[in-house]
């Protein structure tokens, strides 16, 4: 049984960023052994939530809307200035607000002078007045993801083909650089069939949730499967799919987590990513040391 490895999310909303600096958090998470450091991600926020958080049993959003959310590839930048070794991701992006030409050459320029160390984490999309305000038709959301990913992939050849899709285009004799130092990973966010068929087809693995109050290994179980299948339907090796566990709510539920370490490396877990306390002065090396030994 491989041990699974330890990342941690850094803050990239309310008042975490400005109060702790985002460097200063940075460098004491890679310092304190942590493998990645995972950032999330929303543009604009409605007054009043509307639409079903898909991630809560009571499908309820409980943060306050007005919470400042900074920009995901921004931080990261910020983050790749003073880290060296540890992976930067998201967790998750919602490809489909932005375009994803540019989009492309922001994933490429990080993941260059970072020396290779971006995933994207991804996803279509829950929020729907979101998509309203960026004039984006949610109902398109889905297709328009597939189409990113095979465009951004395009892109970050250097010397990309034509490309006409529904959605999106890109004619012909134009060049992309710089180009990303590794094929960047897309791990497929969402629990939906769909996510977990588009996470063995087109991406290099799933990014899915847990709460740490409601850690449930056998859970994974199912979805996991599916995701392998559709990659062995057409002709992926499913071994070479990852799955990247993020579990919310864990800041004062390590011991909860690494209870449950074993359990979830069983079922096929090879990553987490956990909350840290940051109202502790020890907040990351105490995580670290619960969860690593």
């Amino acid at each position: 049984m491989k041990k699974i490895k330890i990342g941690a999310y850094m803050p990239s909303a309310g008042n975490f960023p400005a109060e702790h600096g985002v460097r200063e958090m940075a460098t004491r998470l890679e310092q304190a052994g942590f493998s990645s450091l995972w950032v999330s991600d929303h543009v604009v926020m409605p007054s009043q939530i509307q639409a079903a958080y898909p991630f809560a049993k009571d499908k309820k959003a409980t943060w306050r809307t007005d919470t400042p959310w900074y920009d995901a590839m921004m931080i990261l930048a910020m983050v790749a200035t003073v880290t060296k070794q540890v992976e930067l991701g998201t967790a998750v992006l919602v490809l489909p607000l932005r375009h994803p030409i540019i989009f492309a050459k922001q994933a490429a320029t990080i993941d260059s002078l970072s020396g290779g160390r971006l995933t994207l984490g991804v996803g279509a999309g829950w929020l729907s007045d979101e998509f309203e305000a960026l004039q984006v038709p949610f109902r398109t959301r889905g297709k328009r993801l597939d189409e990113w990913i095979a465009l951004a992939r395009n892109c970050w050849t250097g010397t990309p083909e034509t490309f006409k899709g529904a959605h999106y285009t890109l004619p012909p004799n134009f060049l992309s650089y710089p180009k990303p130092t590794h094929p960047i990973p897309f791990l497929i966010g969402g629990h939906s069939q769909t996510a977990l068929k588009r996470a063995g087809v087109l991406g290099n693995g799933w990014l899915p949730q847990q709460s740490a109050h409601s850690i449930d290994p056998t859970a994974l179980e199912e979805p996991i499967s599916m995701m392998r299948d559709a990659a062995i339907a057409i002709g992926n090796n499913p071994d070479k799919l990852r799955v990247v566990l993020r579990i919310n709510q864990s800041a004062d539920q390590t011991d909860v987590v690494a209870e449950n370490l074993n359990a979830l490396s069983a079922v096929g877990v090879n990553d987490i990513v956990v909350d840290v306390d940051w109202s502790m002065a020890d907040g990351p090396e105490r995580a670290a040391s619960v969860l690593m030994g």
